[in-house]
């Protein structure tokens, strides 16, 4: 059939008339519709033209819009963390992070000039709540303890930090020490319960984050419209029969990895089928 595509066109208003059809009020016409597809994602990057136009059609029409906010999206730190971590910017570390939840994701983790992001932490920003902790293994491979006690047979009066080099990115090691989470010691001088400060700093090593970089750099928005008001089949909402939501409005977050673009696509599969049908 024909497709009119209708550019720098503002929707003012939106109202079902008697006979069940949409009537859709635009910037200098109206426009009359049997089905009304709602695709206009979330609030994630609103430099590409993100607006809330999609969650108040819903509330228009009695559906159920769950708390939205930024997901896959990085960290920032407090200072005067921040200060001393900005200072590894572009440092990545294979690693296990873990949000209060007890979810965990095991990638690498990358320092920046605002705080902590790469692929764990991207996963680990739908999980976390504000003002929560989040607990880092920078070592998830290592027996830390044994790998110490080896090497303080061999080389006794070799510096914890650069025995530590030997495993860690030195800069992070001396960000730490500065930070005194490390201590400034040799092998031979560190003692049992130093040695298990260590361990306990690099295996689960406990950063608050001040908050997430928001909108501006989101991959994509936690919530939307309530799944519970659609048809898992056809997108369609239960109360309101022609109105359809598809894609990042909807309440649905997949991993980093491209789930979401799936999830885009398979629901507009799923509703273009049940179109197709009316």
């Amino acid at each position: 059939g024909q497709v009119v595509i209708r550019l720098r066109s503002e929707i003012l208003n939106v109202e079902r008339m008697e006979n069940g059809e949409f009537s859709l009020q635009l910037n200098g016409e109206q426009v009359n519709c049997r089905s009304l597809v709602i695709a206009s994602g979330g609030l994630s990057m609103p430099g590409l033209g993100a607006t809330p136009f999609g969650y108040k059609i819903a509330e228009q029409f009695g559906l159920k819009v769950l708390p939205t906010r930024a997901a896959l999206v990085p960290f920032t730190l407090h200072k005067p963390l921040l200060d001393h971590l900005q200072t590894l910017s572009g440092v990545a570390v294979p690693s296990v992070v873990t949000a209060e939840s007890g979810t965990s994701f095991r990638e690498s983790i990358l320092f920046t000039h605002r705080g902590l992001s790469g692929p764990a932490i991207l996963q680990l920003s739908s999980y976390w709540q504000a003002g929560e902790k989040v607990t880092i293994n920078l070592l998830p491979d290592c027996d830390l303890s044994a790998f110490l006690d080896a090497e303080r047979v061999e080389h006794p009066n070799q510096s914890l930090k650069n025995t530590l080099a030997k495993q860690l990115p030195k800069r992070l090691v001396e960000c730490l020490q500065t930070l005194g989470q490390i201590p400034d010691l040799t092998l031979k001088q560190l003692n049992g319960s130093q040695q298990m400060q260590v361990v306990e700093t690099l295996q689960a090593w406990q950063v608050i984050p001040n908050g997430t970089e928001g909108y501006r750099t989101a991959e994509v928005t936690l919530g939307g419209v309530d799944t519970n008001e659609l048809s898992s089949k056809t997108m369609q909402a239960h109360k309101a029969p022609g109105l359809f939501f598809i894609g990042e409005v909807v309440d649905v977050t997949g991993w980093l990895g491209g789930y979401n673009f799936q999830w885009a696509w398979s629901s507009a599969w799923a509703c273009a089928q049940a179109l197709a049908a009316r």
